[in-house]
């Protein structure tokens, strides 16, 4: 089912004004760039204090209970800004909403260099990590509004800039920390926010709010459905929940895990920058195969067997090709978050279905990711060894097979066939 833009339509409510209606091609282009902003600001404020945390625990003298809340903070806010966000996009417009998303993440990251406290740091992270779990619901549904006949791509788009902004932010907010300070290393991201500011406030004003866009409805009361009632959407957010448990797991722990099986403090860091790294390949693979029709199924379900194949590879068979084991699990993790929020759109008939089934799936998944890196880190401390870890993990990685090859069946949300 089409999504009518009606951008052409003159009875249209509230049309920009002072400009002329834009072309499709122009659309495309504004909405590309307006998507790797919001992508590159999402991930920065993120990586920037896991690359630095020792010296922020030290400045800000807090003990490793406080550092770790830090750090499990964002998957609860993520699921609280998913769960709350589809019904706030509805009402406001999604340009809107993220338009403020953006301002407050932007706010978030400056009280965090400027009030160095724990009390302050921990406020800017609780804002700016709820206002990226608004914008990780809402953007499935911009892109299916704005550029239904091309989801694939733009979606693999978005990812892509979301992973190598991460990388680029990893790699120099070190050394940038040593030049200019901890608190202008974290907080002079936040430029980049009021770039993004800047052109969804052009985007907003150009091509008008969602809100007031008429859409095409679908037959047989389909967009009446409740997504927490539907099993499709269940098993979507079972499947990215279980994903998003693996990778929180393994971006915590990997190298700890390959020094326990052998591997010096130097070569297990390297596999933790293998894992990372895999995510440009997996994400440029994928779209290029969804852009030329494969099917969803094959790629999902050998997705979640690289995760299977990665996990058993690093458990019980041999680590001198432990950059294979690492290098299949960032594969299949990105491949999968990315199937994910393509999935979002492509399932559902109009741009408020894709936003509540993103919503849904995005809380419900984030509260299985929470209990990841916990979980892994209580499981070890019990045991002294990570066998029972990896063992669970590795179940659970088979499960998600299964998930893998219901979520991509050619079935729409509420099980009628593509």
């Amino acid at each position: 089912m089409s999504i009518s833009p009606n951008l052409k339509n003159p009875s249209q409510k509230n049309p920009p004004s002072a400009f002329s209606l834009p072309s499709s091609r122009f659309t495309f282009w504004l909405v590309l760039f307006a998507m790797v902003l919001l992508g590159v600001n999402m991930r920065a404020p993120i990586v920037a204090l896991g690359s630095i945390a020792p010296i922020v625990q030290d400045a800000l003298a807090i003990s490793e209970t406080k550092l770790g809340w830090l750090g499990a903070v964002p998957m609860l806010t993520f699921a609280l800004g998913a769960l709350i966000a589809p019904t706030i996009g509805k009402r406001f417009g999604l340009e809107n909403i993220l338009i403020v998303m953006i301002t407050l993440l932007s706010t978030g990251m400056i009280i965090r260099s400027l009030i160095p406290t724990w009390v302050g740091f921990l406020s800017g992270t609780v804002l700016l990590t709820l206002a990226i779990g608004f914008a990780n619901t809402l953007a499935a549904p911009v892109i299916k509004q704005r550029t239904p006949n091309h989801i694939p791509l733009m979606t693999g788009i978005f990812s892509l800039t979301m992973t190598i902004s991460a990388g680029i932010v990893a790699g120099v907010v070190l050394p940038l920390s040593e030049q200019v300070g901890w608190q202008w290393a974290l907080g002079g991201w936040s430029i980049l926010g009021v770039f993004a500011i800047v052109l969804w406030v052009f985007l907003r004003l150009r091509l008008g709010s969602s809100h007031h866009q008429a859409v095409d409805k679908p037959a047989n009361g389909s967009s009446e459905i409740s997504m927490w009632r539907t099993p499709f959407a269940w098993q979507l957010a079972i499947f990215m929940g279980l994903q998003s448990l693996l990778f929180y797991t393994v971006a915590s722990f990997l190298p700890s895990i390959w020094v326990s099986k052998g591997l010096s403090a130097v070569q297990a860091g390297q596999m933790g920058s293998v894992f990372q790294f895999m995510a440009p390949v997996s994400i440029l693979s994928l779209t290029w195969l969804v852009n030329r029709g494969r099917p969803l199924q094959t790629m999902a379900v050998s997705a979640a067997l690289l995760n299977v194949v990665g996990i058993l590879g690093m458990t019980y068979l041999s680590a001198d090709v432990a950059w294979l084991w690492s290098g299949l699990m960032g594969i299949g993790c990105s491949a999968i978050f990315t199937l994910c929020i393509m999935i979002f759109s492509m399932r559902t008939y109009t741009p408020n279905q894709a936003s509540e089934l993103s919503g849904m799936s995005q809380a419900v998944g984030y509260l299985i990711a929470f209990f990841g890196p916990l979980g892994a880190g209580w499981l070890h401390d019990a045991t002294q060894s990570w066998d029972f870890t990896l063992l669970l993990l590795l179940i659970l990685m088979i499960i998600n097979v299964v998930m893998a090859w219901l979520v991509s069946r050619p079935v729409m949300v509420d099980g009628r066939p593509v």
